[in-house]
């Protein structure tokens, strides 16, 4: 029954993330935790099955020559590194997950309530970086954006590790914001071939530290793969909008709950 039970969850969250694109680490870590999977090991699983999930996509962007490689590169150099230095300090400085699973669910809570706040303000984001592209003014944040984009994947390659959301919502919006220049697919596409590095090196950390449930993975990628192109099938006929905005309001709540708690 139980894996029934996951395998069915991974068709929801496939079939939410090809309607709306919202990421499924978002999504999925805190449905995990709901049905009573340890916070290190919902993490663990969540990052490998995210990275296996996201793979086609990156071949499908690269096909259609809609990912910038040098941009991605620049991600990559802060996000793997420091997702490395993440495990081995988990490894190094703590006994046992349980003496970690407070940092974990605390990073989960930011994570969420950030990309909830991000889904919710994407439009105004956008529009305000379009608006200063057509200035053509140089700023401060487009004179830096080539050391601002290695920060950005400094902070996501802690946090996603720890927490396995970030690599899809709030990198897209960052990069939203540094190069307005590049097309939105350019934008996606860019994101996913960082993001699915990030999340297989955070996941092989977790492997490594015992966190990932091969049964529960198996589980997630009978149910989510299909639904996944299902979803992007169907999601012209159905208010995305209304949609992902419920969908940011719960994962604003949700996130509250595991920062307070």
């Amino acid at each position: 029954m139980d894996f029934l039970l996951y395998v069915m969850s991974g068709a929801l969250v496939g079939l939410i993330v090809g309607i709306t694109g919202i990421g499924g680490g978002s999504l999925m870590t805190p449905l995990l935790l709901l049905f009573g999977i340890p916070p290190h090991i919902a993490v663990g699983t969540d990052l490998l099955y995210a990275a296996i999930t996201k793979a086609s996509g990156v071949v499908a962007h690269h096909k259609q020559k809609t990912i910038n490689w040098s941009v991605t590169f620049l991600m990559v150099a802060g996000s793997i590194p420091t997702a490395i230095i993440t495990g081995f300090i988990l490894s190094a400085y703590f006994k046992d997950y349980q003496q970690y699973t407070g940092i974990i669910t605390a990073s989960l809570g930011v994570m969420l309530v950030i990309t909830a706040t991000l889904l919710l303000f994407r439009k105004k984001i956008q529009l305000a970086a379009e608006h200063q592209s057509n200035l053509n003014k140089t700023s401060w944040i487009q004179s830096h954006r080539m050391l601002l984009t290695v920060i950005m994947g400094i902070i996501l390659g802690v946090f996603v590790t720890l927490s396995s959301v970030g690599a899809g919502a709030i990198g897209t919006v960052v990069l939203l914001i540094l190069y307005p220049y590049l097309r939105s697919i350019q934008i996606i596409g860019t994101d996913l071939a960082h993001a699915v590095p990030l999340t297989l090196v955070g996941g092989l950390v977790h492997l490594s530290l015992g966190n990932v449930d091969y049964g529960l993975l198996g589980a997630l990628l009978i149910g989510s793969i299909p639904a996944i192109h299902l979803g992007s099938k169907i999601g012209s006929r159905l208010p995305e909008n209304i949609l992902r905005n419920v969908l940011a309001g719960l994962l604003m709540i949700l996130g509250i709950k595991y920062i307070i708690f």
